[in-house]
C-alpha cells in the first residue's frame, strides 16, 4: 500500500507553518508551536492515533494564541485530507469514549468530504497554560473543515481542564485511527455514491 503521506506549509502574515502526517505511523511527533499545552496536546494526538506528525509553526503569540492554534488547525486537516487521497478501502468511521480520571469525552468522526462541527465542551478557565480554551473549539472547526470531516466531541462529564482537553485531543486521535484503517472487505470507498 503506498505510504498515506502529506506535507503542507502555509505563510500568512500571522503564521507561518509546515506539518507533515503521516496516517501509517508509530505515534511520533516532534512538535514545537510556541504553545507548550499545545505542543502536549498535539503530541498526545499522533501518540494515541499512531500517526507520526511534525509540526513546526512561527506564529504572532504576541497578539495571542489564537491564530497560531486556528492556523495549524487549517494546515493539520489539509495534510490529513492529502494524505487520504480518495479515501480507498478505508473504515471512514469512527468513535471513542476517553476517560481521564474525573472526565469522560466522546468523539466521533466521519471522513465524508463534508465538514461539519458539533461541539459541547464548557471550560470554566480561560487558560490552560498558555493557550485559550476557547481555541480548543477553533482549533476542531478548523480541522473538521479542512479535512471535510464531520467531527463531534462532547463532554460527557467535565471536571478537571486539563484532564477535558486532554480527553478530547485523545478521543479525536482514537476516532481517527479507527476511521483511516484499511479494511480489506471495502474495495474502493465505504459509500453507496461511490465517492467520499
Amino acid at each position: 500500500m503506498k505510504e498515506r503521506k502529506a506535507e503542507i506549509t502555509r505563510k500568512t502574515k500571522e503564521t507561518e507553518i509546515r506539518a507533515v502526517f503521516c496516517a501509517d505511523g508509530s505515534g511520533s511527533a516532534d512538535i514545537a508551536t510556541g504553545i507548550g499545552f499545545f505542543d502536549h496536546m498535539l503530541e498526545g494526538f499522533a501518540r494515541h492515533g499512531f500517526f507520526d506528525l511534525e509540526v513546526k509553526i512561527k506564529g504572532d503569540l504576541a497578539v495571542d494564541c489564537h491564530h497560531t492554534v486556528e492556523d495549524c488547525g487549517i494546515v493539520l486537516g489539509q495534510a490529513i485530507r492529502e494524505a487520504l487521497g480518495d479515501k480507498s478501502g478505508i473504515r471512514r468511521f469512527g468513535s471513542a469514549i476517553i476517560p481521564m480520571d474525573d472526565v469522560l469525552v466522546l468523539c466521533a468522526v466521519d471522513l465524508s468530504g463534508r465538514p461539519y462541527l458539533s461541539y459541547d465542551a464548557a471550560f470554566s478557565s480561560e487558560r490552560i497554560g498558555y493557550m485559550d480554551t476557547e481555541t480548543i473549539r477553533e482549533f476542531f472547526y478548523a480541522v473538521s473543515v479542512s479535512a471535510g470531516m464531520n467531527l463531534h466531541i462532547q463532554v460527557l462529564k467535565d471536571g478537571n481542564q486539563h484532564h477535558m482537553a486532554e480527553a478530547m485531543f485523545k478521543a479525536f486521535a482514537r476516532a481517527m485511527d479507527e476511521a483511516v484503517t484499511s479494511d480489506p472487505r471495502i474495495k474502493d470507498v465505504l459509500s453507496t455514491k461511490g465517492i467520499l
